[in-house]
C-alpha cells in the first residue's frame, strides 16, 4: 500500500523550506569579504604610514594597491565608501593605541631619539588630505576623519588637533574641498564650542571663532543673523532687595542694572511706549549721577588700560550691590555702560527703517539730547577720553555699511572673474583703433560704424538752412501775430549770433543788410509779409551815393553860386558837400541815427507802421529834380 503523500506545506512552512533549500546567500559572503577587504586596506595603509617620503610620492600607489579601483586615478562611490570605513577604523585604532601608551594623540609615533615629528595620525591625515586635494578620493573624507578625531579626543588633545587644522587652513579652504566639507567642519567647530568652558577656555574659543571667520566667506548664510534676532537668553541678574551695609543708594543700583534689560532687546523697548518711558527716566538718573561724580586723572591712572590690559576685557561685570561704589570709580565700567547707550541709540537710528519702525518725533528729540550727554561724559572720562570717543564714533559709522549690506540680502563680496570669449577663427581678435573715453561714446561709435546710412539720415541733427532758421523771427515780425517785443527772437543773443554765422556762410547779401537794418534786415524777403518787406526793400546806401554824385556835379559847375540843396529845415542841416552825408553807416545804430537826421519827424515815426518808406523815396526824387533844374538855370 502506498504511503499517503504529505499534506501541502503552509506559507510559513514554505518559507522555512525555501530558506533551508536555498543556496548560501551572497550577503554573508559579501560581509565576510568586506571585513577581509577592510583589514587588507588597513594593513596597506599601516605599512604606508611607516614611509618617510612625502605623501605625493606614494599616496596614489597606496590607494591603487588597497582598493584596486575600476579606474586608475578616481574611485567610484562604493570604492570611496569602503576606503572611508577602513580609514575611520584605522584612525580609531591609532587613537586607542595612543591612549594606552599614555602619549598625546598628536605625538603618538614620534621618535624621541631622532627628534623628528613622525606622528602616525598626522601622517595619515596628510595622506588623505593629498588624495582629496588631487581629486583621487571624495573631497569630504578628510573632514570626516577630523570630526571623528575631535570626538575621540580630550579637550587638551583637541587643542593640538585644532592646531593641525589651522596649519592646513589654506588647503582645506580650496574650492574643490570647501564645497564638500564645509558643513562637516562647521559641525565639528560647533561641537567643540559646546564642550568648552566660556570662562576657562576663552582663548581656545577665540581660536575656533577666528578660524571660522577666515575659513568661511563673509557672505556665508550660516554665519549671518539675517533676521536680526537678539540674544535674550543672556540675562543680567542683580539683587532685588536691599542688603545691610551698602554704602550706595540701592535705588540707583537697581536703576543702573535695569538698563541691561533694555540693552538686551532694543526692538521691544522702541516699540513699547511704556518701556521707552521707563528706559528714558532710568537713563536720565544714571547720566545725572555720572555727571555729578566726575572722575579725576588719578582714577584714570589707577585703572590705566595700557598697563592692565586684562582688566579691560571682562566678559561680564559682577552685579553685587557691595561692589557698586568701586565700579562707579572705574573708568572702564563707565565706558562700558555709555558705549552700550550709543549702540542702543545707533540701532534706533539705523538706516533703512521706515516711519512705522523708526522712532517718533518725541523719541528723536530725547535720543538726540541723551546722545549728546553720553558723548560729553565719554570725553571727560580719563584716560584719553576724546580719542576713545572718536574711535567709537568711527566704528559706529562703519557699522552702517554692514546694516545696509544685511538689509540688501547679504550679496556676495566675491565677484567671478571676467572670462573673455576667444574668437571663432582661433586667432587673437584685433582691437578697434578707436578708443573713446566711456562706454556710452564707444557704443554710439560702434552703432554708427555698423550702420553707415545713419550719417546721411535726414532725421539726423544737421545745420538748418537760412530760410528754416530765420522762420521764427519772420513770424515774430508779422504785425498780425501780435507778439510782444520782449518775446521776440531778436532779443535772444545766442539765436541772433548763430543766425549771423549761418548767413555769413550761406547768404552774403542778407548778411550785408545787417549793417543797414540790423538783425531784422538779415531775414530773407520771401519769409516776410509784403508790408514788412517794403520796409527793408530799399537800399539806403546806394541812394546816398547817387545823391552825392549829383550834388558834386552841381557844385563843380557853379562853385560860387549858393547851392539850392536841401536846407537844414528840410534836410537835417547838412549841405550836399557834407562828407558825413555820403558816408555809409556801419551798423544799425549809427544808420538809424543818421537816418533820423535826414528825415522829418513824420518820416522818423513812419517805420513803425511800415508804410512811410515809399513817401520818403518820392520826396527825395522831387528834391533831386528841383536841384538839377536850378543848376541848369544857373548855367544859362
Amino acid at each position: 500500500m502506498a504511503e499517503p503523500s504529505p499534506p501541502p506545506p503552509s506559507n510559513a512552512g514554505l518559507r522555512i523550506l525555501l530558506s533551508k533549500d536555498r543556496p548560501p546567500s551572497s550577503t554573508a559572503v559579501s560581509t565576510v569579504s568586506s571585513h577581509a577587504d577592510r583589514d587588507r586596506i588597513i594593513g596597506v595603509f599601516r605599512s604606508a604610514l611607516s614611509r618617510t617620503e612625502p605623501p605625493e610620492t606614494f599616496a596614489l600607489q597606496t590607494v591603487q594597491e588597497a582598493i584596486k579601483p575600476q579606474k586608475e586615478t578616481v574611485l567610484v562611490l562604493e570604492e570611496n565608501q569602503s576606503l572611508e570605513n577602513a580609514l575611520r577604523t584605522l584612525l580609531q585604532e591609532l587613537v586607542s593605541s595612543a591612549v594606552q601608551s599614555g602619549k598625546k594623540i598628536m605625538q603618538y609615533g614620534n621618535s624621541l631619539d631622532s627628534g623628528e615629528s613622525n606622528c602616525l595620525i598626522t601622517r595619515l591625515l596628510d595622506i588623505v588630505l593629498y588624495l582629496c586635494e588631487r581629486g583621487h578620493v571624495e573631497g569630504g573624507m578628510v573632514f570626516q576623519l577630523l570630526e571623528d578625531l575631535t570626538e575621540m579626543s580630550t579637550i587638551k588633545d583637541c587643542k593640538d588637533i585644532f592646531g593641525y587644522i589651522e596649519s592646513q587652513q589654506d588647503v582645506l579652504g580650496k574650492q574643490e574641498l570647501f564645497g564638500r566639507g564645509k558643513l562637516v567642519m562647521l559641525r565639528t567647530c560647533n561641537q567643540l564650542l559646546r564642550r568648552l568652558s566660556k570662562a576657562n577656555d576663552v582663548v581656545f574659543c577665540g581660536r575656533i571663532i577666528m578660524f571660522l571667520a577666515h575659513f568661511f566667506p563673509l557672505s556665508e548664510r550660516s554665519a549671518l543673523n539675517i533676521k536680526g534676532v537678539f540674544n535674550t537668553s543672556n540675562v543680567t541678574k542683580y539683587e532685588k532687595d536691599a542688603m545691610d551695609g551698602i554704602s550706595v543708594d540701592f535705588n540707583f543700583y537697581k536703576t543702573l542694572w535695569s538698563l541691561q534689560e533694555h540693552f538686551s532687546n532694543p526692538a521691544l523697548t522702541s516699540t513699547n511706549p511704556a518701556k521707552w518711558l521707563k528706559f528714558s527716566s532710568n537713563l536720565a538718573v544714571v547720566l545725572s549721577t555720572f555727571e555729578a561724580q566726575p572722575l579725576s586723572d588719578d582714577d584714570g591712572k589707577l585703572n590705566n588700560l595700557d598697563q592692565e590690559e586684562d582688566a579691560a576685557f571682562n566678559i561680564k561685570y559682577l552685579t553685587s550691590s557691595k561692589l557698586m561704589g568701586l565700579e562707579l570709580k572705574d573708568p572702564s565700567f563707565r565706558r562700558h555702560i555709555l558705549v552700550q547707550c550709543l549702540i542702543f541709540f545707533d540701532y534706533l537710528k539705523a538706516p533703512g527703517k521706515n516711519d512705522k519702525e523708526g522712532p517718533t518725533g518725541g523719541m528723536k528729540e530725547e535720543i538726540k539730547s541723551c546722545e549728546e550727554r553720553v558723548k560729553k561724559l565719554l570725553e571727560v572720562i580719563p584716560p584719553k577720553g576724546k580719542e576713545f570717543l572718536k574711535s567709537v564714533e568711527h566704528i559706529l559709522e562703519r557699522e552702517k555699511n554692514w546694516v545696509w549690506w544685511k538689509r540688501d540680502g547679504c550679496p556676495a563680496f566675491e565677484k567671478p572673474p571676467f572670462e573673455k570669449k576667444s574668437g571663432q577663427g582661433g586667432g587673437r581678435k584685433r582691437k578697434p583703433r578707436w578708443r573713446l573715453g566711456n562706454k556710452e561714446l564707444s557704443q554710439l561709435w560702434k552703432w554708427a560704424e555698423q550702420n553707415p546710412n545713419v550719417l546721411t539720415d535726414p532725421d539726423r541733427v544737421r545745420m538748418p538752412s537760412i530760410t528754416e532758421y530765420w522762420k521764427p523771427l519772420a513770424e515774430d515780425m508779422d504785425p498780425s501775430a501780435g507778439i510782444e517785443e520782449e518775446y521776440h527772437h531778436k532779443s535772444n543773443r545766442v539765436y541772433c549770433w548763430k543766425g549771423l554765422r549761418f548767413s555769413a556762410r550761406q547768404d552774403l547779401d542778407g548778411f550785408a543788410r545787417f549793417s543797414d537794418y540790423g538783425i531784422e534786415g538779415v531775414v530773407p524777403s520771401e519769409l516776410l509779409p509784403p508790408e514788412v518787406n517794403a520796409k527793408f526793400s530799399s537800399k539806403p546806401a546806394e541812394k546816398v551815393k547817387r545823391l552825392k554824385r549829383e550834388d558834386s556835379k552841381g557844385a563843380s559847375a557853379q562853385p560860387k553860386e549858393p547851392q539850392v540843396a536841401a536846407t537844414p529845415e528840410t534836410d537835417g542841416g547838412g549841405s550836399g558837400g557834407d562828407p558825413e552825408e555820403g558816408a555809409v553807416p556801419m551798423d544799425s545804430d549809427n544808420g538809424a541815427a543818421e537816418d533820423g537826421q535826414k528825415r522829418s519827424p513824420e518820416e522818423v515815426s513812419g517805420p513803425e507802421s511800415g508804410q512811410c518808406e515809399p513817401e520818403t523815396d518820392a520826396d527825395d526824387i522831387m528834391k533831386t529834380e528841383t536841384t538839377s533844374r536850378d543848376a541848369r538855370a544857373g548855367e544859362k
